[in-house]
């Protein structure tokens, strides 16, 4: 099968792609494989489709695909069949996600085509569960709601910042639900503090998986790089999400059909386009050119980003070292346009208000994927007392601290105008 799917061209089938359609192209790739194979008059029950490759997660004896469908923006049932058909199988949701609709639109699949549900790896999230009571009510929620009777990777703790958290409480419910069938792993999902996180999960030895923020910025980063490496070598398994890593103003800028006008834009676009990529492709692929990644999350919601998405997984080309120092340069100088999720460094800096990390994560789901709703749900849960203080709080300390050199002001003040 391996073979088969080597001899396909990437650019090749991006072109017949556009002329005559997914599926065409798929079957055109399909059948020159096979005229060169001397069994080729044999049956087979091999996939109609390329697939994606899969990884081992962690330690836990299950493979995934090493891309992952990100739901949080699902509307439609087109993008799950055609995952399916592509072999992106690692499907992850939340209880909160869309209101919920994230999760029905699963289960409207599953009810009509349960023979689906044994190719998949389910994926979701007690969204902002605070007591084990409340994780076990939104656990039975995504049951039901995704007509299955089990989750294989279940995020117990949905955005942790703080591995305290991480308590034998949590352990024993988390052992409690593997052992009724209800779920086959269990983690967490994590934006800020991501190394400390990372770092406690590898020494628990009761964490199977997570889910955490890392891309070509982030790996630059060598307290991260030890936290990923820490849990490899524990064997927890690795999921990516925030992999193109968009700035705000080069989102803004997009949304706005402006062009890419700074020198190093220009330079970035250009490597990308040398290798035939286009750029989230790109950020993507070189994200899973690291090995200890088991899967990168990634939100597609139509089928052109899906399709692009796929093929640039397929495609063999391996990025080269002068590769990785474009990104690390042009990581370096439009660093301060992009929160890293350091939140022990504002909170010391300022523990009167220890949600600024938390408000660039908002600000960035409002510019970098245009979930409003969302961001100003999740900024409208944040205290009032807090809220009110935004604008009068001196945020010098805490910019003076960050390490991504940020505006902290001019983000907050932003936030406010969008969010509030």
């Amino acid at each position: 099968m391996k073979e088969k799917y080597n001899k396909i061209d990437r650019r090749d089938f991006l072109k017949t792609a556009g002329a005559a359609g997914l599926v065409g192209a798929f079957a055109s790739a399909q059948v020159k494989a096979e005229a060169n194979k001397p069994n080729a008059g044999q049956k087979t029950q091999e996939p109609k489709f390329p697939q994606v490759p899969k990884r081992k997660l962690g330690k836990t004896g299950t493979e995934v695909s090493c891309l992952g469908l990100g739901t949080n923006r699902l509307d439609n049932q087109i993008i799950l069949r055609k995952s399916i058909d592509w072999g992106v199988t690692y499907w992850d949701t939340a209880h909160s996600y869309m209101g919920g609709n994230s999760e029905l639109q699963i289960g409207k699949l599953l009810s009509k085509s349960p023979e689906f549900r044994k190719k998949l790896f389910l994926v979701t999230k007690a969204s902002r569960a605070r007591t084990i009571e409340q994780t076990e009510e939104y656990l039975q929620d995504s049951l039901a709601r995704m007509y299955t009777d089990y989750i294989d990777l279940y995020y117990g703790i949905h955005d942790l910042s703080d591995p305290a958290r991480l308590t034998d409480e949590v352990k024993h419910w988390a052992e409690s639900a593997k052992k009724r069938g209800l779920i086959r792993f269990f983690g967490f999902s994590t934006h800020s503090n991501m190394p400390q996180c990372l770092t406690a999960a590898a020494k628990l030895g009761w964490i199977d998986a997570l889910m955490t923020s890392y891309n070509f910025r982030l790996m630059q980063n060598d307290e991260m790089s030890s936290a990923v490496d820490a849990c490899h070598k524990a064997g927890v398994g690795l999921i990516t999400m925030k992999s193109v890593a968009l700035t705000h103003k080069k989102r803004s800028m997009l949304e706005a059909g402006k062009k890419i006008e700074t020198e190093e834009d220009k330079k970035l676009l250009k490597r990308f386009l040398e290798k035939g990529f286009t750029e989230g492709p790109a950020k993507i692929k070189f994200v899973l050119e690291d090995e200890r990644i088991s899967s990168a999350c990634v939100g597609m919601n139509n089928v052109a980003l899906l399709t692009s998405n796929v093929s640039g997984v397929l495609d063999k080309t391996k990025f080269s070292r002068s590769d990785r120092d474009v990104f690390a340069e042009y990581a370096r100088a439009t660093c301060s346009d992009y929160c890293a999720g350091c939140a022990a460094i504002c909170d010391s800096a300022l523990p009167d208000m220890p949600y600024l990390s938390d408000i660039m994560r908002y600000l960035m789901y409002y510019n970098s994927y245009s979930q409003h709703d969302r961001a100003r749900q999740l900024f409208a849960e944040i205290p009032r007392r807090v809220r009110n203080k935004l604008l009068s709080t001196n945020y010098s300390t805490a910019e003076a601290r960050c390490p991504q050199h940020l505006p902290i002001s001019k983000l907050v003040a932003e936030a406010i105008s969008k969010l509030a």
